[in-house]
């Protein structure tokens, strides 16, 4: 089941919000080295799910603005990337394997009503190394929900997997990577740190796609890697063949919340 796009240093603070920008474009420049922040707003271009992460661009609030930033590649002079999987709908247990012998900080942002009865799965994972975060509890497109339907789902995700596994995500992943004001404010009142889409996808076949800017891998690209709708690869082998396109340049895998959390 495909799920995506329908898809250290202090962070700043989140931006008072401008005209969406449709399509793909460059990323915003960071500032005072923190992870390049996009502030969302509704989307003019009406965007649908299936464009991939909306990213709009703007500039900062005052200091003590309590919106979350919004990252999709983080600015490091360390030769990292950051793997992230979505949803929760592929459990491998060979990836389980691979993160524990590669010693890989993984993020995985779960989705409550697609990971069914796989909690121990994830227990697993996060056993091994891995961070979990949220994903919503029902994957609906946020943007333009009412505000006290976008806190249900972020909230009530944060409920789940505290319940499940006493945690208190810090990061968040709007479904389709889509969002607006209310899902930063609603994040905010849940308490998110920050929220994370992406520069890069790995897809159900093992290739790469990018968002914009450089088609290669770069030092401080967030990887998204949704659950694959009958993929071709198991999750284990994509990941494999991402681990050695980044050896080959380098690069080594990232704790995002490290780069993205503030201290």
């Amino acid at each position: 089941m495909r799920r995506r796009a329908a898809p250290g240093a202090a962070l700043l603070t989140a931006a008072a919000l401008l005209t969406a920008l449709a399509g793909c474009g460059p990323s915003a420049e960071p500032r005072d080295g923190a992870a390049a922040a996009h502030r969302g707003t509704e989307d003019g271009a009406g965007r649908s799910p299936g464009d991939g992460p909306s990213r709009s661009s703007g500039d900062g609030p005052a200091a003590g603005g309590e919106l979350p930033p919004v990252v999709d590649h983080v600015p490091t002079d360390d030769k990292v990337v950051f793997l992230t999987y979505d949803d929760g709908a592929e459990r491998d247990p060979r990836f389980i394997d691979l993160v524990r012998e590669r010693r890989l900080p993984v993020s995985m942002f779960l989705t409550d009503s697609v990971m069914g009865p796989g909690y121990a799965h994830f227990a697993r994972l996060r056993a091994v190394g891995a961070s979990l975060q949220n994903h919503t509890l029902d994957h609906p497109a946020l943007r333009g929900l009412p505000y006290a339907g976008q806190r249900a789902e972020i909230c009530g995700q944060q409920r789940k997997l505290q319940s499940r596994f006493g945690i208190r995500p810090r990061l968040f992943r709007p479904p389709y990577g889509v969002y607006d004001i209310t899902t930063l404010r609603a994040a905010a009142d849940c308490g998110i740190a920050a929220v994370v889409l992406w520069r890069v996808t790995l897809e159900a076949d093992g290739h790469l796609t990018y968002t914009h800017g450089l088609r290669h891998l770069a030092p401080g690209d967030i990887v998204s890697v949704p659950s694959g709708e009958a993929p071709t690869l198991s999750l284990a082998e994509r990941t494999e063949g991402l681990l050695g396109e980044m050896e080959e340049r380098g690069l080594r895998v990232g704790r995002l919340e490290d780069h993205v959390e503030p201290r």
